[in-house]
């Protein structure tokens, strides 16, 4: 958990850069080149005020002995991602406080969510363990499939595309009738132009929900620690970071 919080941090910071070392060929330079351009656009189209703004110079940086191309490929993605759980965490967070849930039981034996047990980690807390392993064991299948299915984003995929359930490559061996990821095919309507405004726009909001869902999350443990939301969200006395 706490190292999944400073890969956010990292993911955040990750908007630009000063400088990298040249690569062994012209071509690996190109690439690049190619890389760090595109990252550099991507970050103003984000953010013109701040720009390009990478203090720790990740986007620099090898990791796991790969390319400085694909290196920066894993912070695109991580940040699209944890945006994506930032969201719905955000959302969810909301939506629970106000008592709503899904319509269904949590197990067989038709025992209701538990709205009554206070506010989101709470609700959490009084989860059956069988409900928790569910809820953990289908986000990593999700991981899993996300990494072992289509074009690597590291490998010339594309950072934040997450694989098809259906079709023609999907490596699910029966019939899925939605994907996760636009279940009603719309954004394949969309032209480039729209889908790149559209990837902005999802970068910005993940951002700004990762800072709201921790901004929740730190006014529960520590009284004030958010001004806006003192008296909005009750104080927490378990581990916000430990999901059992």
């Amino acid at each position: 958990p706490i190292s999944n919080m400073k890969l956010i941090i990292a993911t955040l910071l990750a908007g630009s850069a000063a400088a990298f070392a040249p690569a062994s060929s012209s071509r690996a330079s190109v690439s690049l080149d190619a890389a760090m351009d595109d990252l550099k656009v991507l970050a103003t189209q984000a953010n013109p005020v701040v720009k390009f703004y990478d203090p720790l110079e990740l986007s620099s940086q090898l990791f796991w002995e790969e390319s400085n191309e694909s290196s920066i490929a894993w912070l695109r993605h991580a940040e699209i991602k944890h945006g994506r759980v930032a969201m719905a965490a955000f959302v969810g967070y909301i939506a629970q406080s106000n008592g709503f849930t899904f319509p269904w039981p949590t197990d067989l034996e038709g025992t209701p969510f538990p709205v009554d047990a206070g506010s989101p980690p709470e609700q959490w807390d009084a989860l059956s363990d069988a409900a928790k392993y569910q809820i953990i064991l289908f986000v990593g299948f999700l991981e899993w499939f996300s990494e072992a299915t289509g074009d690597h984003y590291m490998r010339g995929g594309i950072p934040g595309k997450f694989p098809d359930f259906n079709g023609p490559d999907s490596a699910i061996p029966h019939p899925v009738p939605f994907n996760l990821y636009d279940p009603f095919a719309q954004p394949k309507k969309k032209s480039a132009e729209k889908k790149a405004d559209g990837l902005i726009k999802e970068i910005n909001n993940g951002r700004l929900a990762m800072i709201g869902i921790m901004g929740f999350l730190a006014e529960q443990k520590i009284d004030g620690a958010v001004p806006l939301l003192k008296g909005l969200v009750t104080h927490y006395d378990g581990e916000v970071m430990n999901p059992f």
